[in-house]
């Protein structure tokens, strides 16, 4: 039974944007989300990227502080989510 999912996609030649980060709620708090996002980094980083770059929302506070634990920055929305308030968009140095 899956218990979490991530991927990314090409968000320019430097960037990977990290898409359908999720982990079952009765599994929250084991590190499972580490262990996705951080496969997902290494596999940007082998495929060149320099950085990544993220959505959430502005009121999905447990992914903020999760994001901002692994070392991303909130920075300016970008793409689609330019003037959206409900979004805060992130990014990261691999």
């Amino acid at each position: 039974i899956p218990i979490g999912c991530g991927c990314f996609k090409p968000f320019d030649e430097h960037a990977a944007e990290i898409k359908r980060m999720f982990v079952r709620p009765d599994k929250r708090g084991t590190g499972v989300a580490i262990s996705i996002l951080q496969e997902l980094e290494r596999w940007a980083k082998e495929l060149s990227y320099t950085y990544t770059v993220l959505e959430t929302g502005t009121k999905n506070y447990e992914a903020l502080r999760f994001y901002q634990r692994e070392g991303y920055t909130i920075t300016e929305n970008y793409g689609q989510y330019i003037g959206m308030e409900t979004s805060i968009c992130m990014k990261k140095k691999l």
